[in-house]
C-alpha cells in the first residue's frame, strides 16, 4: 500500500499535529497504545522523519504489531517497508545481565571466587531487573546519538502502573544518590550507579520540558479505562510531565440499526465520554479513533488505519471451539481443597472482574474466602462493594507496605545498630528499590495465610507480575543456599506456588492476537520457572453474543482462531465468557457472570 502525506492522514490529528521529539504513549493494559504509537511511527516515518520507536513494556509486541518476520532486539533495527523507522525492545533481563556484569566484573581476580558469587548472587532479585532496564531508558532518553540521528523518539511504555514508576525514578534516584553516604545499594555500589546521576538529572529535565516531550494517554471510552487514565496524567503532572494529549481509541461510531449489542455498547461509550474526567478534558488534544473491523496488524493495515480504512486480510475462517462455562471452573474448584486461584494476564483483559467473580461464587457456596490484589491500579471494592461475610477482601498497596516494611526492618535489623550504622540503614530503606521488595513480602504473606481458605488474587499486569515471581524465586534460592528461614513466608512462597494443588493459575484473555500471544508469552515464561497454568479464560467474547452489526460481526468473526489457539493452549478446557453490555459491578451482576 502507498504511503499516506501526513496532510492525507485522518487519524490522530491531534498527536500528530506539532509532534515534539519524544513522544510517550500510555495507559491501561489493553487499550490500544502499541497500536496507537506504531500508527504514529509510521505516519511520521511517512513524512520524511527520522523515528525510532521503543517498547518498555515487559511484554512487548511490536514486532508482532509490524508483522516483523524476526525479534526485535535491544539495539535499533529498521522496520521492514518503513524507510526511516527502526525500533527497539528494552529487554529487562538482558540489560540486568549487562549491569550485573559491570558492577561484578571489575572483582573479577581481585576478590575470591566464593565472594564474587555472593556479589552476583545479591544483584539477581527482580530490583536489578528493574533498574538495568530503567538505565536503557535513561541512556535512550539522553543520548546525544539518538538525538543527532533521529528527528522522533516513540516510546510504547508498559502499562500505566509500571510506567508511572519508571517516570518516577530519575527522580527517586537522583534524590537517594544525593543524599546516600553509605557508598552501599540494593542493588551494587553507589559507584555502579553514581556516574549515571547527571544522566538521571539530565532525563528528568527531558521529561518535564513541554518543547521536547509529550505523553499521550490512550484510553477506550470506558469508565475504569478514563479513570486510569486520569489518575495517570494527575501523577504525571505532579512529576512536572504537563503537556499531555489523549486518545480515545476503539470506539464503535456507527452501530447497526436493531443490533442490541451494538447500541449497548455505543450508549455505555456515550455515558463514558460526557463524563470525561477533568484532568482528561484538559489535553492539548482529544484524538478519537474508530471501532476497525480488523486490529491493525502489520505496516498496510497501519496505513490503511491512518486514512481511516480497515485492513482486509485473506485468512481462512476458524471456527470457535466448544468451551466451558466459568460456573463449570468454579463447579471444579469447590470439589477440591481450599487453594491459591491467581488470575493473570495483560492489562485491561478484566482480570479483576473475574478474580471476583470466582471468589464470589466460591463463597456463595459457604466456602471461606479472601479476594486480594497486587495491582497497583486495583478497583476491587468497585467490582464487589458488597461482599458476603464470609468473603474477606484485601489489597496490597504499595505505599502502605513500603512504610510497614521499613518500619519493620528498622526495628529489628536495625536495633542493635549504633546511630551511624542506623542511619545508613535508614538511608538505604529509601531506596526505589525497597518497595519492590516490600510488595514482595506482602504477598508472601497472603499466601501463606491461605490455609484452610481459598485465596483468590488478582495480580497487575503481566510485566510486573513477573516481576513479583521472580523475586519469589530469588527468594526461595537464596534461602535454601543460606540455610535462613528466618521469614517462612517468603521462604515457602515459590513451593507453594509450584504446587499444583496448592495454587491454581487462570490465565485471562480476550479473543484477540495480542493479548492471546501475550498471555502464551506468559505461560512460556511460567514454564521456565516450573510454574503452569491450571486453565485459561476468554474474556468478552463478541463471538459468544448474537451480534449483527458489521465491525462487530467482522471482530467476532475473527475471534474462532485466537480462541482455537487458547483451547489448544489451555491444559484445562478453557471457560468462555461473553461480551456483556453493562460492565459487570456488584454481587447481583457478578453472580449472572458465572450462570
Amino acid at each position: 500500500m502507498a504511503s499516506p502525506a501526513l496532510s492525507d492522514v485522518r487519524l490522530l490529528p491531534g498527536v500528530l499535529a506539532a509532534p515534539t521529539s519524544y513522544l510517550f504513549f500510555t495507559g491501561k493494559g489493553g487499550v490500544g497504545k502499541t497500536s496507537c504509537a506504531a500508527a504514529s511511527a509510521v505516519a511520521l516515518a511517512d513524512a520524511g522523519r527520522r523515528v525510532l520507536i521503543v517498547s518498555t513494556d515487559p511484554a512487548s509486541n511490536l514486532a508482532e504489531v509490524f508483522a516483523m518476520p524476526e525479534p526485535t532486539s535491544s539495539t535499533p533495527v529498521p522496520v521492514p517497508g518503513v524507510p526511516g523507522l527502526d525500533v527497539v525492545d528494552v529487554d529487562p533481563s538482558a540489560a540486568a545481565a549487562q549491569y550485573r556484569e559491570r558492577v561484578v566484573g571489575p572483582y573479577r581476580g581481585l576478590l575470591p571466587a566464593d565472594a564474587v558469587a555472593s556479589i552476583e548472587e545479591e544483584l539477581s532479585g527482580s530490583c536489578t531487573v528493574e533498574v538495568a532496564a530503567f538505565n536503557e531508558f535513561v541512556t535512550l532518553l539522553t543520548s546525544e546519538d539518538i538525538s543527532r540521528t533521529y528527528d522522533h523518539v516513540i516510546f510504547d511504555t508498559a502499562p500505566t502502573g509500571h510506567t508511572l514508576r519508571l517516570l518516577a525514578l530519575p527522580a527517586a534516584w537522583t534524590g537517594f544518590l544525593e543524599t546516600n553516604t553509605a557508598g552501599i545499594t540494593c542493588v551494587g555500589p553507589v559507584s555502579a550507579l553514581g556516574h549515571a546521576q547527571e544522566a538521571y538529572a539530565a532525563s528528568l529535565a527531558a521529561l518535564r520540558d513541554a518543547d521536547r516531550t509529550t505523553v499521550v494517554l490512550v484510553a477506550r471510552a470506558e469508565r475504569s479505562s478514563l479513570d486510569e487514565a486520569a489518575r495517570a496524567s494527575r501523577e504525571l503532572a505532579q512529576l512536572g510531565m504537563t503537556s499531555q494529549r489523549l486518545i480515545l481509541n476503539g470506539v464503535l461510531t456507527n452501530p447497526a440499526d436493531g443490533d442490541p449489542v451494538a447500541h449497548a455498547r455505543h450508549e455505555r461509550e456515550a455515558v463514558a465520554v460526557n463524563a470525561l474526567p477533568t484532568e482528561l478534558a484538559q489535553a492539548a488534544s482529544v484524538d478519537t479513533v474508530p471501532l476497525l473491523a480488523r486490529a491493525p496488524m502489520g505496516i498496510d493495515a497501519l496505513r490503511a488505519a491512518l486514512t481511516g480504512a480497515s485492513a482486509t486480510h485473506s485468512s481462512p475462517a476458524v471456527a470457535a471451539p466448544d468451551l466451558d462455562a466459568l460456573r463449570d471452573l468454579v463447579a471444579e474448584l469447590a470439589q477440591g481443597e481450599p487453594c491459591i486461584v491467581m488470575t493473570m494476564g495483560k492489562g485491561g483483559v478484566g482480570k479483576t472482574t473475574i478474580a471476583a467473580a470466582l471468589a464470589l461464587a466460591l463463597a456463595d457456596r459457604g466456602l471461606p474466602v479472601t479476594l486480594s490484589t497486587t495491582d497497583p491500579a486495583a478497583h476491587v471494592h468497585d467490582v464487589l462493594p458488597d461482599p458476603p461475610a464470609n468473603l474477606l477482601i484485601t489489597r496490597i498497596d504499595p505505599a502502605v507496605e513500603t512504610a510497614a516494611w521499613t518500619e519493620h526492618v528498622l526495628a529489628t535489623a536495625g536495633s542493635g545498630m549504633d546511630d551511624d550504622a542506623h542511619d545508613l540503614l535508614a538511608e538505604d530503606l529509601r531506596s526505589p528499590c525497597t518497595e519492590e521488595v516490600a510488595v514482595f513480602h506482602a504477598f508472601a504473606r497472603t499466601v501463606a495465610e491461605a490455609s484452610g481458605r481459598f485465596v483468590v488474587i488478582d495480580t497487575a499486569p503481566t510485566g510486573h507480575t513477573l516481576l513479583l515471581l521472580k523475586s519469589s524465586q530469588s527468594f526461595a534460592r537464596r534461602a535454601a543456599t543460606s540455610g535462613d528461614h528466618t521469614d517462612d513466608a517468603a521462604s515457602s512462597l515459590f513451593e507453594s506456588l509450584a504446587d499444583p494443588h496448592r495454587t491454581r493459575i487462570i490465565l485471562v484473555a480476550l479473543p484477540e492476537a495480542t493479548p492471546v500471544h501475550e498471555a502464551l508469552s506468559l505461560q512460556a515464561d511460567l514454564a521456565r520457572a516450573d510454574l503452569h497454568p491450571w486453565t485459561w479464560v476468554a474474556n468478552a467474547s463478541l463471538a459468544a453474543t448474537a451480534t449483527t452489526d458489521p465491525v462487530l460481526r467482522a471482530r467476532s468473526a475473527d475471534e474462532g482462531r485466537w480462541l482455537a489457539e487458547i483451547a489448544d493452549a489451555s491444559p484445562r478446557r478453557p471457560a468462555v465468557v461473553p461480551w456483556l453490555p453493562d460492565v459487570p459491578a456488584g454481587a447481583d451482576a457478578l453472580r449472572r457472570l458465572v450462570g
